[in-house]
């Protein structure tokens, strides 16, 4: 059947958002059903972590590779590998029947997945016109934003009202679909057989990778560096990057090509990149937890909660690219850097008691802020870089971007739980019997009930610490993304002819 080039556009670009969605909706989903799986499976709190961990170990060692794979492969090869991959294991981890299986199968299914979106992107690069081509990015980025917004509400309803199994096997038949229709449309790239890999590099970066990893996911549960398994794990990471580093600069075929840190507005970009990435990631872990810990909300109704931020990052996002060519990129991100450390300083005012409509508008104007400022960076970041290195610099900005929001995740939880025990004891040091507060706080069971008293009166002082530790972490990221906006004039600014096609190279999150 012979269909039009705009008809076939649409269709790889439909195919694509579905796999995308597939992939990012995973990284949500499974969180919501850890403790059903904890029970069926007879698993320790420690080793049901191993389910989120393998996931993401397996995934940052795989991205490095990506580059390597569709140069030597082709990525109409590598992107169905990948789809297929993911299906697979998608249905394995639904039906492991111990934790060993299914921390397995979800270390291969993060292998699988973080070739999805860097391939996708430029599998759409190629696919349209200059000229067109950052609005075909803005309807695929829907995939990527719909995904990590549905997953904790879709994970709560299927946990409840079916199985956790449910949570991968609703992976399969999108994965049939977006692969046999990748299969039917995707064009074969050229292939580069000669391509050397380099093992040794490659090697000392996974070493290194899996153990920051380890290290990240497993510090704050083992006290960090009270823990020898951190301990070996930060000697094997430290270790590990250095031989990589002093690998690259000597060998003539290095596994990372020096030549794509050429650009001065890459190499600032990656910085901001990293730092950036770590403030959707910490404040998508960090509400949810407020508001189901310490507000008393139950799962589906945090996921309409935070709805709004998904909604407002995927309607900013296409009008990024408007206000891009009107403002400029730069004043674009000021823009939306200034529009989320507003939403952060109203977030260092949320108390046990802040209405739901806060809530939810808190949730939208930062989720514009963020749509605003992701696609510009993305785009001036890489407007001056070298074609020819696309792929690689498209991989490793998605790397630093996982790593940065990683690193986020472990330093705002790691504060949270110290700044609950510091705050905690401050508050105790002020309560005694005739604090007209605590007879508010307990009412007349401190004379009827001294022992009802005790348990509400500890209750209400984990409630007010932990929300004094909550709001102390909005604040210490409102501080971090105000130290952003001077770099953003570091980076250089460019004709606004410049195609927008360069925003595509990373994904947003």
């Amino acid at each position: 059947m012979t269909i039009s080039e705009n008809t076939w556009r649409t269709l790889v670009t439909g195919f694509l958002m579905l796999g995308t969605f597939m992939q990012t909706l995973d990284t949500t989903i499974a969180n919501v059903a850890l403790p059903h799986m904890q029970g069926t499976l007879n698993a320790s709190q420690d080793q049901i972590s191993w389910v989120v961990t393998s996931y993401v170990v397996g995934s940052a060692i795989s991205m490095s590779l990506t580059s390597f794979l569709a140069e030597r492969y082709g990525r109409k090869r590598i992107l169905i590998l990948a789809g297929v991959g993911f299906t697979a294991t998608s249905a394995l981890c639904s039906a492991a029947q111990s934790i060993g299986d299914i921390v397995l199968f979800r270390t291969l299914q993060g292998f699988c997945s973080a070739w999805i979106i860097p391939l996708s992107q430029a599998v759409l690069m190629d696919a349209y016109p200059r000229e067109r081509q950052a609005q075909a990015i803005s309807w695929w980025s829907v995939g990527s934003t719909m995904g990590p917004m549905m997953g904790p509400t879709l994970g709560g309803y299927i946990t409840e009202h079916f199985t956790w199994r449910w949570v991968f096997l609703i992976n399969v038949p999108l994965g049939i679909i977006s692969v046999a229709g990748l299969i039917w449309l995707l064009r074969e790239t050229d292939r580069k057989p000669e391509n050397h890999f380099d093992m040794m590099g490659f090697g000392f970066l996974s070493c290194a990778l899996g153990a920051f990893q380890l290290m990240l996911d497993r510090g704050e549960t083992l006290d960090w560096f009270g823990s020898s398994e951190i301990v070996i794990e930060a000697i094997i990471a430290v270790s590990g990057l250095y031989f990589f580093l002093v690998h690259i600069f000597t060998s003539s075929r290095p596994f990372i090509d020096l030549r794509i840190f050429k650009d001065w507005n890459y190499r600032v970009g990656l910085v901001l990149l990293f730092f950036a990435s770590a403030l959707p990631m910490s404040t998508m872990v960090l509400m949810p937890l407020l508001m189901q810990n310490v507000m008393g909300y139950p799962v589906q109704t945090v996921g309409i909660l935070m709805a709004p931020r998904g909604f407002g990052t995927m309607v900013a996002t296409w009008v990024s690219i408007r206000a891009s060519r009107v403002l400029g990129p730069r004043i674009t991100v000021v823009v939306g850097l200034v529009m989320v450390i507003m939403t952060l300083s109203t977030m260092s005012t949320f108390t046990v008691e802040t209405p739901e409509s806060f809530l939810l508008t808190t949730a939208l104007f930062q989720g514009l802020g963020m749509g605003l400022m992701f696609m510009p960076l993305n785009l001036i970041m890489l407007a001056t870089i070298d074609r020819r290195f696309l792929t690689a610099i498209s991989s490793f900005a998605n790397l630093v971007r996982s790593v940065g929001g990683s690193v986020g995740i472990s330093v705002f939880v790691t504060l949270l739980s110290q700044n609950m025990q510091v705050v905690r004891a401050g508050l105790s040091e002020h309560i005694n019997p005739f604090s007209p507060s605590l007879q508010q706080a307990v009412g007349r069971a401190v004379t009827s009930n001294p022992q009802l008293a005790l348990v509400m009166m500890n209750g209400e002082l984990d409630r007010q610490a932990a929300m004094t530790a909550y709001v102390d972490d909005f604040k210490l990221l409102m501080i971090m993304t105000c130290a952003l906006v001077p770099l953003i004039f570091m980076l250089r600014g460019h004709s606004q002819s410049v195609a927008p096609e360069a925003a595509t190279a990373v994904a947003e999150s």
